[in-house]
C-alpha cells in the first residue's frame, strides 16, 4: 500500500506567520504553495491534528491525507533550480550543467534536491539565506553541523564547499532517509564526508564543530541556545535562521556573549551568523 502523507491546508490572510509560528509547536516536515493555500505536511496524524485545532480560530483549515507519488508529482511541476552565489540547487538530474536550465557562472556548484518530506529545496527563504551564509565563510576543512538538516541541502552544500566533514541531524527519520537518498544524485560529493542521522538536538549529545548551521524556528532556538553555544569550538560560526523578523531581539538575547558577524533579511524571514570568541 502507498504511503499517505499526514497534511493540513491553511486558508486565509495571514495564512504564512501564522501557520509558521504553528511550526514551532507541531514541527511540520515539509510546508507547499498549493490552489492558493499553504500545505504543512507531518510525520504522523496526531501532530496534524493538534496543528488544525490550534490554527482553526483564526484560519481556515483543512486535513488531508496525500499519496506520497502525488506529492512528489506536484512538487515537480513546480520546482525550478535555485542559485544562490556560487550555488545552485537543482530539482532534477536532468538540469545539471549542459542542461539550458542551469545558468552558468564562475565557480558554480550544483546540487540535487529531489522534493521530498525533508525542508529544503532552496525554495524557502531561510534555506537561501543559510546557503548566502555558508558561503560568507571559509570553509576549507571545517567540521560542520547541520541540525534540523530536513532535505541535507546545507550539510552538502558544506562539504561541496571545502568543509571536511558535515554530520546533518534531523528527528525526522523521513527527512534523514529523503537526505540519504539525496547523495545518490549528487555522485560528486566525495563519500564518507557527509553522513545524517536521527536525533533530538535538546537530548542527544552534540558534537563540537567549526561551523553549527542551525534552520530551525525563533522559539527552538532560543529553547536550544545553551546546546548551540556549547557546540561550538572556540571561533566557531554559528548560522541560526528559521526566526521571522519580529522574534529577531528575543533571539539574540538568547545568544548574548556570541559576536554577531553578519544578519540578512528575506520575505520577512532572519538570518544570524554569530562567532564564538576563541576565549569565550
Amino acid at each position: 500500500m502507498d504511503k499517505r502523507w499526514p497534511a493540513l491546508d491553511v486558508y486565509g490572510d495571514g495564512q504564512e506567520e501564522r501557520g509558521f509560528y504553528v511550526a514551532d509547536d507541531y514541527a511540520p516536515t515539509a510546508v507547499q504553495e498549493i490552489d492558493g493555500a499553504l500545505r504543512f505536511f507531518f510525520s504522523n496524524s496526531d501532530d496534524r491534528d493538534q496543528a488544525a485545532r490550534a490554527l482553526a480560530p483564526y484560519l481556515r483549515v483543512s486535513p488531508v491525507d496525500v499519496p506520497g507519488d502525488d506529492w512528489a508529482r506536484r512538487s515537480q511541476q513546480n520546482l525550478a533550480p535555485i542559485t544562490v552565489g556560487r550555488l545552485t540547487i537543482l530539482p532534477t538530474p536532468s538540469d545539471l550543467p549542459g542542461s539550458p536550465a542551469l545558468p552558468t557562472a564562475p565557480a558554480l556548484h550544483a546540487l540535487v534536491i529531489p522534493p521530498s518530506m525533508g525542508f529544503g529545496t532552496g525554495h524557502h527563504a531561510t534555506t537561501r539565506l543559510c546557503l548566502a551564509a555558508l558561503q560568507e565563510i571559509n570553509l576549507t576543512d571545517a567540521e560542520v553541523l547541520d541540525l534540523g538538516t530536513g532535505s541535507g541541502v546545507l550539510a552538502m552544500a558544506a562539504v561541496q564547499l571545502g568543509a571536511a566533514h558535515a554530520l546533518g541531524v534531523d528527528d525526522d527519520s523521513d527527512a534523514v532517509q529523503a537526505a540519504v537518498d539525496s547523495l545518490a544524485f549528487n555522485p560528486g560529493l566525495p563519500r564518507g564526508r557527509i553522513l545524517f542521522v536521527v536525533g533530538d538536538l535538546m537530548t542527544m549529545e552534540l558534537p563540537t564543530a567549526d561551523v553549527v548551521t542551525a534552520n530551525l524556528t525563533g522559539g527552538l532556538l532560543i529553547r536550544a541556545a545553551a546546546r548551540l553555544r556549547r557546540a561550538l569550538k572556540p571561533g566557531g560560526a554559528l548560522i541560526m535562521s528559521g526566526l521571522q523578523a519580529d522574534e529577531r531581539d528575543e533571539v539574540w538575547r538568547a545568544f548574548a556573549g556570541l559576536e554577531l558577524e553578519t544578519e540578512a533579511t528575506e520575505d520577512g524571514w532572519t538570518t544570524f551568523t554569530a562567532r564564538r570568541l576563541s576565549n569565550g
